[in-house]
């Protein structure tokens, strides 16, 4: 059976974090968890010097029953004399107006009620009821996407002012101690359905498939995730030395390469994660995909390459720097990196080593032969198979074929090294066009509104 001693280790850690005379403030959604968290601090908390509320938000994604929570939840304080706060919030007009995950939606306007409550009313903490299962689920989701350490440390059980004291506890034990001292609750009914939510899946079915193996699974996999996270701190402090070569103005950052050169190469994930930090835009989205993509960029490139990265970030290379900046980048000449999108003009340029979509198709080359895009020169002279063999400026060729100056300004001509191999529109070059369907370097060109293509 469940004792108080059950949680102790949620006592000794707030022992630990907070002085007596604390106030703070308890998440609570009215399910089993979170009610527990707030009958523990009202309980104990009194007797070790610390002063509990409750608030309560309400997401509006399921109706009366939202409302009957919000309800249980408010009435269970004032039977207790608990201050209660509540807050409420449109979760399916902030999906639609910032692209989020309905998860990710009901996240952002939950916290930030959390958030703005605590500030507002004076409060030293936010508790969350965040357990020992939530945090093996956690490290399993971010293990099956794809993830460094940092998705292996789990949660963290203390970012900020945002404290979790049950992640040592596992959720039998708090379903038994919930069961000792009569602690109500309400049921979110979608939680019994694996179909509902990734993370439904893993607690109905893989969960307890993990537990044949370990009946202890759970706690194992929470305590590696606290070991994995103490060497994360240890890590994050030696991130922060290599990032004090890197220097800061609105919109952009830029760090000598010779610097990153002498990152070790188990860290320069972080390194360069830490540049998304410092240019604001933050780290999410910026998976291992666009992590390489900025490794190959500056292996073996010159000063004028450069690729495009989510929140519209371009990442370049100039003066034997990189920079990360949101401001837009000119169209100028700009060195295509193997594999990775560059948005330049009104158009997405991608060179890849085959054929994929649509685009211009020149001939294999040479090993180092650098493939450039650039604004069209009108000067510049191509040599098409309709032109039996002569040569003819651009500007005559756009003539030919009823394109404005306007227009030819803004197509984007293909350079491999100094040489005009194709200009989008117009055609490849003889002296680059690849033999039939063989092997073949490919410039995907799509415009940013819709997909057009030129191919010979």
């Amino acid at each position: 059976m469940g004792t108080m001693n059950d949680l102790a280790p949620a006592r000794e850690f707030l022992r630990q974090q907070f002085p007596a005379g604390a106030r703070v403030l308890c998440a609570v959604s009215g399910g089993l968890d979170s009610m527990c968290l707030l009958y523990f601090l009202d309980t104990w908390g009194p007797s070790a010097g610390f002063t509990a509320a409750a608030a309560h938000f309400n997401h509006q994604l399921r109706g009366e029953t939202a409302d009957r929570d919000q309800e249980f939840v408010r009435t269970w304080c004032a039977e207790r004399n608990i201050p209660y706060y509540a807050g409420r919030g449109d979760t399916r007009a902030l999906m639609a107006s910032e692209g989020l995950s309905m998860e990710a939606a009901a996240r952002k306007l939950r916290y930030a009620f959390l958030e703005e409550t605590a500030e507002r009313e004076g409060f030293d903490a936010i508790l969350t009821a965040h357990h020992a299962d939530d945090n093996a689920e956690t490290v399993l989701l971010n293990l099956i996407r794809g993830t460094g350490s940092a998705g292996l440390a789990g949660i963290p059980a203390q970012r900020g002012n945002l404290v979790r004291p049950f992640l040592q506890i596992t959720r039998d034990t708090l379903a038994a101690y919930a069961a000792d001292h009569h602690i109500p609750h309400v049921e979110d009914e979608t939680n019994a359905r694996a179909d509902a939510a990734e993370r439904n899946l893993l607690r109905l079915e893989v969960m307890p498939l993990l537990r044949r193996i370990n009946p202890r699974a759970a706690e194992h996999m929470s305590a590696a995730a606290g070991r994995l996270r103490e060497m994360e701190t240890g890590l994050e402090d030696l991130t922060a030395r290599y990032l004090r070569a890197a220097s800061c103005r609105p919109g952009r950052v830029t760090i000598p390469l010779g610097k990153l050169a002498e990152v070790p190469e188990f860290l320069r994930p972080k390194v360069l994660l830490g540049l998304f930090d410092l240019l604001g835009t933050g780290r999410r989205d910026i998976g291992a995909v666009h992590l390489e993509a900025i490794g190959r960029l500056w292996a073996g490139h010159g000063n004028d390459a450069r690729i495009s990265l989510p929140h519209g970030v371009t990442a370049r290379l100039a003066a034997s720097r990189l920079i990360l900046e949101t401001l837009p980048p000119p169209r100028t000449r700009a060195e295509l990196v193997m594999g990775c999108p560059l948005h330049w003009g009104g158009y997405t340029v991608t060179l890849l080593d085959h054929r994929s979509g649509e685009g211009v198709a020149l001939c294999p080359g040479q090993a180092g032969e650098r493939v450039a895009v650039a604004p069209c020169d009108g000067g510049a002279r191509l040599t098409l198979p309709e032109t039996h063999g002569g040569g003819r400026t651009v500007k005559r060729l756009c003539l030919d074929r009823g394109i404005s100056l306007a227009e030819r300004e803004s197509l984007p001509a293909v350079y491999v090294g100094d040489r005009l191999a194709a200009v989008w529109g117009l055609g490849v070059d003889l002296c680059f066009l690849p033999e039939g369907d063989g092997p073949c370097r490919f410039i995907q060109i799509m415009k940013d509104t819709e997909e057009k293509t030129y191919e010979k």
